[in-house]
This record gives structure tokens, sequence and C-alpha cells, in this order.
């Protein structure tokens, strides 16, 4: 069973940019797709980026588009979420994801979680 973990979070100003890390334990086939997820205090669990693993197709939010880019290192099982141009509206704890089949929006399509590396944006 893949197990995902986290990290890279922290408190940044307003402009910074972050580079956030997901480590796959296990085995990830090639059909995999790998996401993240950001969810605020209070806000539903949003969609923020998915790529597929054997396609390395994208997928991107509105709302991060052109400032967040998702990568992957196939030899490491990790996948990247590099955010560059942060805004207070970035604030939330960030979930890595893992589902077989394509890059999708919707987090119940997703079966495997991390546990979340909180990210806070300092005005």
């Amino acid at each position: 069973q893949v197990q995902l973990a986290e990290s890279g979070g922290g408190l940044v100003q307003v402009g910074d940019s972050l580079r956030l890390s997901c480590v796959a334990s296990g085995r990830i086939f090639s059909g995999y797709t790998r996401a993240w997820f950001r969810q605020a205090p209070g806000k539903e669990r949003e969609f923020v980026a998915a790529i597929s693993w054997s396609t390395m197709s994208t997928l991107y939010a509105d709302s991060v588009k052109g400032r967040f880019t998702i990568s992957r290192a196939n030899a490491r099982n990790t996948v990247y979420l590099q955010m560059n141009s942060l805004t207070p509206e970035d604030s939330a704890v960030y979930y890595c994801a893992a589902r077989l089949g394509p890059c999708r929006e919707s987090p119940g399509l997703y079966d495997t979680w991390g546990q979340g590396t909180p990210v806070t944006i300092s005005s």
C-alpha cells in the first residue's frame, strides 16, 4: 500500500516562494496520478495541481496557474509543488494525494492521502 509524506511547509511573507515535497513509500505504478490539495480553516478541501506519473501531463486550479508548478522525481517517488508569488489566500494545510487513473480535481476520487503540511503567508 502506498503511503505519502509531505514536507516543506512553513511561514513565509507575501511574494515569497516555497517548495513542498511529497515522498511516496511503496510502489507507484505508471497509471498513478499524484496531486496537491489544500484546506484553509473553515473551508472545504480544494484542488491545487495534479500530475500523471506516466504521461507527465499536468492540471492546475485557475487560482494557482502561472504561480505554482507541480513536478516529479521518478527515481525518488517524489512529487514537488513549487509555489511562487505567494499571497495570504494561499495559506492552508497542503495535502498530497494519489489515485490510480488520470488527473482529476475532485478530492473524492483520490484514495491515498498524506498528513498535510501547513503553509502560512504573512502580510
